[in-house]
């Protein structure tokens, strides 16, 4: 029996391996593809983390699936509720169905419906609360005090953070000598994960956060130096919104100690990124998946001679989006 990390104790690298061993039947190990149109353009190694082919379309999967199978028999047999801007609950409802367990999704009216369709073909229980994930988020808390449903949180929880870092553990088994990582941050969870995994094995790897330049909450909140909240905005990128809470336990933290730079795209950039890995990489993405690529396609990132790996966090976007960028 593996042990589950405990919300007061430090993260271990035994940790993220546990993990990794934990989520093994619900997760797939995603594969790392080389981009030879990368190449061409901007003489560097530059590979692609899928990790839009989970079963739930995001790389949410993985923090999801640890989180739930790390619970006690009493709290799996009572439920469990979250709020979200669509992929983390779309993990949370897809593990709970698999372990036969309640699942409360609170998710604001700015979720895109594409994430709400597939929501309700997980038979999830959907709550629309609100304007922001503020909104959806307060909802969530208000059914833990009443059902005594746990709250998973997205993102500023051990569990999540460790799941999410078994992004890193592949990362370094499929390229040992990777020089860079391009990470997209919106709580930094998936950042906090990767990044501590990285950072650990590869001291001297460049971690480089990309987020949208419409409220980019992680970003400000570095800047501040303290959480910051911000009103949201439309944006391509809509699974970077939200915030990252004024009582943040983790990522903030982490964020802060592993981030080497930190860069913000704009729209036009996103959807440029978007539109390159449908053409150029067949793949469909979200806004939020190809702010990594956005950086290296703008130039804010200087990639040339380097091995960098860029994680393409997700596939859930609506179609009629799609459509108007291609």
């Amino acid at each position: 029996m593996v042990e589950s990390v405990s919300q007061t104790e430090a993260v271990t690298l035994q940790h993220v391996w546990q993990a990794k061993q934990r989520i093994q039947p619900l997760v797939m190990r995603t594969p790392l593809i080389f981009s030879e149109a990368f190449r061409e353009r901007f003489q560097a190694n530059v590979y692609l983390k899928l990790e839009n082919l989970h079963q739930t379309g995001a790389f949410k999967l993985r923090g999801a699936a640890n989180k739930l199978l790390s619970l006690s028999d009493a709290e799996k047999e009572r439920g469990v509720t979250t709020f979200s801007t669509g992929n983390h609950g779309l993990a949370v409802a897809y593990v709970a169905k698999q372990l036969g367990m309640r699942a409360v999704i609170c998710v604001s009216n700015r979720v895109p419906q594409a994430k709400i369709a597939r929501l309700n073909r997980l038979v999830a229980e959907v709550k629309n609360v609100g304007n922001s994930q503020d909104d959806a988020e307060a909802h969530s808390y208000a059914l833990e005090a009443e059902a005594g449903l746990t709250v998973v949180k997205p993102f500023d929880d051990l569990h999540v953070i460790v799941g999410q870092g078994t992004i890193g553990l592949e990362l370094l088994e499929d390229l040992p000598h990777l020089d860079m990582a391009i990470i997209p941050v919106s709580g930094g969870g998936l950042f906090s994960g990767i990044a501590f995994v990285l950072k650990e094995n590869l001291p001297h790897i460049k971690l480089v956060a990309v987020s949208m330049e419409r409220s980019p909450v992680m970003y400000e909140s570095l800047r501040a130096n303290r959480p910051v909240q911000l009103e949201e905005q439309e944006t391509l990128a809509d699974s970077l919104l939200g915030v990252i809470g004024f009582d943040n336990k983790y990522t903030f933290n982490m964020v802060k100690k592993y981030v080497d730079d930190f860069v913000l795209v704009s729209e036009e950039e996103i959807a440029a990124g978007m539109k390159f890995l449908a053409e150029e990489q067949r793949l469909i993405v979200e806004g939020a998946a190809a702010t990594g690529v956005a950086a290296i396609l703008s130039g804010k990132v200087d990639v040339a001679g380097k091995n960098v790996a860029t994680i393409v966090t997700g596939n859930n976007v609506d179609i009629d989006v799609m459509k108007r960028i291609l």
